[in-house]
Parts: structure tokens; C-alpha cells; sequence
């Protein structure tokens, strides 16, 4: 990946990124001049034959003329063609390096970045964001070095006719050209960082009422959210309105220095005619061609409102790269492997595919809790895991075990104690090194728009579609396999949304149990199964670790404890009732299943556990 050099700039160092080749910008800045250069030799010979036509001369004195207009014609669609395609294919080549070299910043740097970003603001920004630096140089590079070179022409052409008229060009050329750019580009300093702020706010707020309409709708909480994205709605229309003066004062003032340099060219020009130094014919000329002259001027206030666009865009986009800064070089401006898993296992793959059986992840004294707020939601957890040994972390919807695991994962830096693996400080680990040795299955883990034994692949890049259906039917996917229409090379649809969320659940515990880790860290792996389903998966996670050939070790996060037998210890977490409120969860229990059947609060969940499936 292409590192860009430190700027304050973040629109620079975002340009760094699309790995734009200059001299195919250059090309389409070339092909536009000569598209708006035919539009403008148009008007220019189109204005010289109608005046010289009045005049009846012999035809073929006109014929050159003729054959020029259906040239200029013909020639400035053809050029405005090319110049899409340079320029677009430059703009879109852009943005997939940018992407490519932001996942990639990301999947290999520390994961912190993320912490505290709304799905929909993290969307936002790798979608739209991109899009708005990438357009920076379809509309407003290309542009401007279009209206430069073309104004110039211009003036030139009307300056060999009459020089005081190509100066009067020039003149009214720098008012459309340059004041009403900087007008509209001083009021879009306010109005994108608004819009911008807006844009991702109603992407943010949009996901998740589509995503979680049904919690939200049990919490009572989904007229609040749409409250939010109606005020959104209304912010935007407001930033809209405001950027729509400016823009009009901005159109006014190019529509003025048209009717400038044509009243110019006619005050300047009658005289001379009269004087005898202008032909007639000539006046036409110089009267009519700043009429096409202005129509690359008129496309620079536009260009500025993007130039700030793109600057806030790349605001964003840059803030996501600061928060990857101490993570190493990346090696290659390439599209993202995948998640976590992925990436250990295209970590062990490069070292000859054999797992590190002596790995192990260390947890004393952790407090764990999101930075954004600072404050530990758990503290206070020991833990040791070695391949092997299962180990089942409970408590009730969030004590933070969700946040516990992902601090031992190292996706998010413990705000006290220690988390090693094999000895070193899994938070400093490259992203690649810690994927390596530990990976987590998130409870929302990303099932992607592709076929099942591709999403299994995300795991690792070798599997076998022996070993993806044989892995399917271990984890009780069985049936859902032989009604696919295609077997594991059926597509599934964005997100899973096409399968139930036990199947879905189910696919990511086969997933991981493909990743070639040592270590595995499982955030509710039975999660929307019933009760025999989900005992049964959490047996086979348990004792798919502990098979002789291939051992590993299991933390899993769950809320189901009738099968917990199977695993060697289980850390129950809970808030101690003389805690203070807003105290830290700490682990008020710890020991095998058999043991914790002694502690109150364990068998209390316990027994109200079997009275539901009753």
C-alpha cells in the first residue's frame, strides 16, 4: 500500500491513496479541452459564416467554413466522450485503491479506530466518503484544468481579432472563473462539514431502524430512532438550502460576466469597425464566442463546492487511517482478505499451515471497557487458555462479556491489568500476528454476499468443499445443506439475510472452527437455537477442541448453562448487590459446571433456564 507523506492536508494525503496516475488525468484534461476547444471553435466559426452568408458571397467561399462547423460539430461529442471515460476510469481505478488500501489499513492495524463508530457512520464512511474523494478529480481537477487551458485559448483567439476585446475577455473570464468559485467555496466550508456530519448521521440512524426494527420495536425505542432520522432528514434539507444561495448568487454572477464580456466585445468592437481596423464580419466573431467560452468558467464554482466536499470526505476517511497510525506497513495496495479469521489464516498458510499447539492467552487482573467512555464495564478477570481447555464465561445481558472477549482478543486495549499472548501484549501485536494465535467470532460476525463455502473460506483460503460440508453437518446444518440449490456454491444473500438467524449462527461456529487459530474466542455461539439444538452445539464446539489430532482452546460467552458440563471451568460474572451503582462486573464465581451448582445466583439462572424450556 501506497503510505502518503504527512500533510495537515487530508485531502492530500487521501489523494495519496487513490494511486491516481497523473498522466491519465493529464489525458483527460487534454480530451475536455479539446471537446470544450470544439464547442468554442464552433460558435467562433459558426458566427463568422452566418455574418460572411449575409454578405452572399460565392459558395465555395463559404464551403471551408461549412465543412469546419459539422467538424467542430461532430468532434465535441466525440471528445466529451473520451474525456468520460478517461476521467471516470482515472476517478474509478481511484476509489478501488482507496478502499483496497483502507481495508487493508485496517484489517492490519489496531482495530481501535473502530471503537465507538456506528455501523452505519463506519459504512458511510468507506462508501460514500471514498466516493466523495475519489470524485474530487472528475469534478474539480479535470475541471479546472479544462477552463484554464480553454479560457486562455480563448482569450488568445478573441485577442488576434481585437486585443482590447480579448482583454475585456480575460477580465470578465477572472470574475466567473475565480469570484464566484471563491464565493461559492467560502460558504461551502460550513455548509459540507454540516452536510457531511448530516449524510453520515442519517446513514447511521437508516441501518440500524432496517437492521434492528424488531429489538428496537420490543424496546419501545423505534419512535425515538425515527424521530432521529426525521430531525436527520430535516438537518439535511436545511444544509441543502443553505449551500442553494450561494450556488445561485455563484450562477448570477458567471450569468453577469457573460453579458459583460458581450456588451464588452460590442462597445470595444462597433468602433473598430467604424475605424476600419475590425471587419464586419469579424465583430460576429468576437460578439459570439464568449457565449461558448464561459461554459467551462461556469463548471468552477461546482468544482469548488467538491474541492470541500472531498476535503471533508477525506476528513473522515483520514481519521479512520490515524487510528491504524502504529500499525505496520502494509505490503500491497490489494482488495481486503476478510475478517479476523481470514487474516489468521492467511498467516498460517504462509507459515506452512501448522498450528502453534504451545499458544496461549493470558488474562490477570483485566478491567475491560469501551475507550470511547473510559470506564471498565468488568474488571478484575484472571483467565488462562491453552489448546485443550474450554472455558465458558456467563452472566447476564451486559455484565460485558461481549467487551471482555473482544479486550482479549485484543481488539480493543484493556483499560487495566494484562492480556498476553505467548507472553507479549496482544493489544501491541500487528493484527496479523495476534490473528494468528487468537481469533474472535463475533455475536454480529459478517456473513457476506457470496456462496456458503466462499463465506467458510473467510476462515481459511483452502478449504475443500469436502471439509465445508462435512463441517456444516457437524454443526447441525445437515438438512439446511441438502435443500441448497446449489450445495455450498449456493449465493447467499447480503448480510445472510436469506437464512434464519440459527442457521446463521451456525455458519459462523463453522467458520471458526475452520480458522486454523489455536485459540478461539465464541460470543454466543447458540444464539436463536433451542434448547436441544443449542446444548447440542456448544457439546460439539467443546469436543471439536479437543480432539487428539487437533487441539485447541475455547472460551465461549454464553447464556446457556445446561450444557456447560462439558467444558473445564466456567467464570460467572455479576455485579456484587452491595456494589455501588455504575460499579465494574467482576467474577463472583468460578469453577466446573458441578461446582457452581452450589452458588445461588448460578443455579437460580440455571433452574430459570429449565423452567422456560418447560
Amino acid at each position: 500500500m501506497t503510505r502518503p507523506r504527512p500533510s495537515t492536508d487530508p485531502l492530500r494525503r487521501a489523494v495519496a491513496l487513490l494511486d491516481v496516475r497523473w498522466r491519465r488525468v493529464a489525458w483527460a484534461v487534454v480530451l475536455g479541452t479539446l471537446s470544450l476547444g470544439s464547442a468554442v471553435g464552433l460558435a467562433a466559426v459558426a458566427a463568422w459564416l452566418i455574418a460572411r452568408a449575409s454578405q452572399m458571397p460565392p459558395v465555395l467561399t463559404l464551403s471551408v467554413a461549412v465543412v469546419a462547423v459539422r467538424a467542430f460539430g461532430i468532434s465535441r461529442g466525440v471528445f466529451r466522450y473520451l474525456e468520460r471515460l478517461a476521467s471516470h476510469d482515472v476517478a474509478l481505478r481511484g476509489m478501488a485503491a482507496l478502499r483496497a488500501n483502507l481495508y487493508t489499513a485496517l484489517a492490519q492495524g489496531t482495530p481501535g479506530s473502530l471503537v465507538g463508530l456506528r455501523r452505519g457512520d463506519l459504512l458511510a464512511r468507506v462508501g460514500a466518503d471514498v466516493d466523495a474523494v475519489g470524485d474530487v478529480v472528475v469534478r474539480a481537477l479535470v475541471p479546472a484544468g479544462v477552463a484554464l487551458a480553454v479560457s486562455v485559448g480563448s482569450v488568445v483567439l478573441v485577442g488576434a481579432f481585437l486585443p482590447a476585446a480579448g482583454v475585456a475577455l480575460a477580465l470578465c473570464l477572472l470574475l466567473a472563473a475565480v469570484v464566484a468559485p471563491w464565493l461559492s467555496a467560502r460558504s461551502a466550508r460550513d455548509v459540507e462539514a454540516r452536510g457531511a456530519a448530516a449524510r453520515a448521521a442519517m446513514t447511521a440512524t437508516t441501518l440500524e431502524i432496517l437492521e434492528q426494527s424488531g429489538p428496537l420495536a420490543v424496546s419501545g425505542r423505534l419512535d425515538a430512532r425515527l424521530d432521529d432520522l426525521r430531525a436527520t432528514d430535516r438537518a439535511l434539507a436545511r444544509v441543502t438550502d443553505d449551500g442553494a444561495r450561494p450556488a445561485g448568487v455563484a450562477a448570477g454572477i458567471a450569468a453577469l460576466a457573460v453579458g459583460l464580456a458581450v456588451l464588452a466585445s460590442l462597445l470595444l468592437g462597433i468602433p473598430a469597425v467604424t475605424a476600419g481596423t475590425l471587419a464586419p464580419v469579424e465583430l460576429s466573431v468576437i460578439v459570439l464566442t464568449p457565449l461558448a467560452v464561459f461554459e467551462a468558467a461556469n463548471a468552477l464554482p461546482a468544482a469548488a463546492v467538491q474541492l470541500h466536499r472531498s476535503r471533508q470526505a477525506a476528513a473522515r476517511v483520514v481519521a479512520l487511517l490515524d487510528g491504524a497510525a502504529d500499525a505496520p506497513p502494509a505490503r500491497a495496495t490489494t482488495a481486503p482478505r476478510g475478517p479476523v479469521p481470514g487474516e489468521a489464516a492467511d498467516a498460517t498458510a504462509r507459515d506452512g499451515g501448522a498450528r502453534d499447539a504451545g499458544a496461549s492467552l493470558t488474562l490477570v487482573d483485566v478491567a475491560a471497557g469501551w475507550p470511547a467512555t473510559g470506564r471498565a464495564v468488568v474488571a478484575g478477570v484472571d483467565l488462562d487458555l491453552r489448546p485443550g481447555r474450554a472455558v465458558a464465561v456467563v452472566g447476564p445481558s451486559g455484565v460485558g462479556k461481549t467487551t471482555l472477549l473482544a479486550t482479549a482478543a485484543g481488539l480493543v486495549p484493556a483499560l487495566g491489568g494484562r492480556v498476553t499472548l505467548d507472553g507479549r501484549d496482544v493489544a501491541a501485536l500487528a493484527r496479523e500476528d495476534a490473528a494468528r494465535g487468537v481469533v474472535l467470532v463475533a455475536e454480529d460476525a459478517h456473513v457476506f454476499d457470496t456462496s456458503v463455502l466462499e463465506n467458510l473460506r473467510v476462515a481459511r483460503g483452502d478449504v475443500t468443499t469436502e471439509e465445508a460440508e462435512a463441517t456444516l453437518r457437524d454443526v447441525g446444518l445437515g438438512a439446511w445443506l441438502a435443500a441448497l440449490p446449489d450445495g455450498v456454491g449456493t449465493v447467499l444473500g447480503p448480510d445472510a439475510t436469506t437464512v434464519s438467524g440459527g442457521e446463521r449462527r451456525r455458519l459462523l461456529v463453522a467458520r471458526a472452527l475452520l480458522s486454523p487459530a489455536p485459540l478461539l474466542l465464541l460470543d454466543e455461539p447458540a444464539e436463536h437455537l433451542d434448547a436441544a439444538g443449542a446444548d447440542a452445539l456448544v457439546r460439539h464446539v467443546v469436543a471439536a477442541t479437543r480432539t487428539a489430532r487437533d487441539q485447541r482452546g475455547v472460551v465461549l460467552a454464553t447464556h446457556r448453562l445446561s450444557a456447560l458440563e462439558a467444558v473445564d471451568e466456567v467464570l460467572l460474572l455479576g455485579v456484587p448487590d452491595d456494589a455501588p451503582d455504575g460499579a465494574p462486573a467482576h467474577v463472583v464465581a468460578r469453577g466446573t459446571h458441578a461446582e457452581l451448582l452450589d452458588v445461588p445466583a448460578y443455579r437460580w439462572a440455571l433452574d430459570q433456564e429449565a423452567a422456560t424450556v418447560g
